[in-house]
């Protein structure tokens, strides 16, 4: 009895499925009861029955909680507390962080809710496979820990939320006709938010249309008509109707009004409800100037239409890019003046504690601080340093001495830049300055953009431009060369400035 007690006063943690268990109740709830709004502190405190301190405890993942107030936790959505749900304290008091340790279920799915209305939220479902049927053995994280690579999956806890983006993004689709453009360079977590929205819009019941650009065939990005043709068609299957081109298509009217109305009178009109379509990668579209300025004005134009014609109402697009529309499109064409722009941010010094904590690091203001000043809080760098931290397959000090080394975590990432730019000498020349150079300068607008693109620079407050993080300055120093620019600077500024001519 005495061990029981001691056991209980050391509390409990939720691991990775109870995790998901309750994070899957309360976003159904919130669509339920809330119209979608997130909950706040304050309200998912009251409903718990516990204070907002222990429910920062409760996501901390690192601080037990007595087990009876876990109860209570999943209770208050309906839950009923399941042994895989919370790991217990080890024998020294020590708390095994959630994070620390992973639950192998056999063939156990991860989230599985249902509601009256028939809605369900929607969570990637993963299969943890064990060489054990002994449900009860836990694993150190590190030997189960997958390479950070591609979009956080829905169901993962590092995925770590930039507030007020996602509570932007859930409140905007579910405005009729509304477009949500999501602008980011590579790596930054475009996809992995516009996952999280077709998730919840899913669990809203609509239906969903995910188009990634960078799985089309050259031939088909060459020819606009085989484009709207494959765009048509695509969009039929994934909403499991059957594809009939042929009835709407006329090449007297042309392939942009064929497509207009094969959404208008055929997709749109044949479902009950909303329609998202997604549109991943768009600036693979801007690639092919002849494509990009017939079809991007189209999409812009459906927007219109959705104000004054309810059909259009249904369809809500959401589309990914990581550069500007460097094609010669005036306002009234170009979709970046309508809807709700999102621009990713980089972390946060507390985000990038928090996201070492869901690795099981311990860390303080120093470790996250250091970090920082290699990488700033690109989201990709910060995961991968803290990958192989997590793993102690490097100590901090020597990751950040190899960082910008062919030997590094980071190479990889590193190279393909490098290759990016030697593709392209005007990007690689006013990047060299940029490097040699004074803390900021000033490019031509389309360079400047283009390598912010990249994510090499960012722009400061006086329009000037300066390298994104440390660790380029430090690797581009050595691998590129600006013997053969034209410096012009500035007779009223103290920023040099590159134009494209001067290239």
């Amino acid at each position: 009895m005495e061990n029981q007690k001691t056991k209980r006063i050391r509390g409990v943690i939720l691991t990775a499925v109870g995790l998901k268990r309750l994070q899957a109740a309360i976003e159904l709830a919130e669509i339920q009861e809330n119209n979608g709004e997130r909950f706040t502190q304050e309200e998912l405190s009251e409903r718990m029955k516990v204070s907002t301190k222990t429910i920062s405890r409760l996501w901390s993942l690192t601080t037990g909680l007595d087990q009876r107030t876990l109860k209570f936790c999943f209770s208050a959505f309906n839950l009923d507390l399941r042994k895989e749900d919370y790991t217990c304290s080890d024998k020294s008091g020590e708390f095994n962080r959630a994070f620390d340790y992973i639950h192998l279920l056999d063939n156990q799915e991860a989230v599985d809710i249902c509601s009256s209305q028939h809605h369900v939220v929607e969570a990637q479902r993963r299969q943890i496979q064990n060489s054990t049927k002994d449900c009860s053995v836990y694993q150190p994280l590190a030997t189960v820990l997958k390479y950070p690579s591609g979009p956080v999956p829905l169901d993962s806890i590092y995925y770590i939320p930039r507030p007020p983006i996602e509570e932007l993004a859930y409140r905007e689709i579910t405005q009729p006709g509304c477009v949500i453009r999501i602008k980011a360079p590579k790596e930054m977590g475009k996809t992995s938010l516009m996952f999280r929205i077709l998730a919840r819009s899913k669990a809203l019941g609509y239906r969903i249309v995910t188009l990634d650009i960078n799985q089309v065939d050259v031939a088909i990005l060459s020819n606009l008509d085989r484009f709207l043709r494959w765009f048509c068609k695509s969009a039929s299957v994934q909403l499991k109707l059957e594809p009939r081109l042929d009835e709407y298509w006329d090449q007297e009217t042309g392939s942009k009004v064929s497509c207009s109305l094969y959404f208008k009178n055929y997709l749109l009109e044949s479902v009950d409800t909303p329609v998202v379509l997604a549109l991943n990668e768009l600036n693979r579209v801007l690639e092919y100037s002849e494509l990009a300025q017939e079809f991007i004005p189209l999409l812009r134009s459906w927007h219109e239409e959705a104000q004054q014609e309810e059909i259009w109402q249904k369809l809500r697009l959401v589309m990914t890019y990581s550069t500007e529309f460097y094609i010669p499109l005036n306002l009234c064409q170009s979709p970046c003046n309508v809807g709700l722009p999102l621009q990713l941010p980089e972390f946060t010094h507390s985000q990038i504690e928090e996201l070492a904590k869901r690795h099981g690091l311990n860390w303080q203001y120093k470790e996250t601080e250091q970090l920082m000043a290699m990488v700033g809080g690109h989201p990709a760098l910060v995961r991968i340093a803290l990958y192989y931290l997590c793993r102690q397959e490097i100590s901090l000090s020597q990751l950040l001495q190899q960082a910008a080394t062919e030997v590094g975590i980071y190479r990889t990432h590193l190279r393909r830049l490098l290759v990016m730019l030697q593709e392209n000498p005007y990007l690689a020349e006013a990047f060299a300055v940029l490097v040699s150079s004074e803390p900021s300068i000033y490019l031509e607008p389309t360079i400047a953009h283009q390598l912010e693109s990249m994510g090499l620079v960012k722009f400061q407050m006086d329009g000037g431009i300066s390298i994104s993080r440390e660790l380029y300055r430090i690797y581009f120093s050595k691998h590129l060369s600006n013997g053969r620019l034209r410096v012009i600077h500035s007779s009223n500024s103290r920023h040099k400035s590159v134009t494209s001519s001067s290239i």
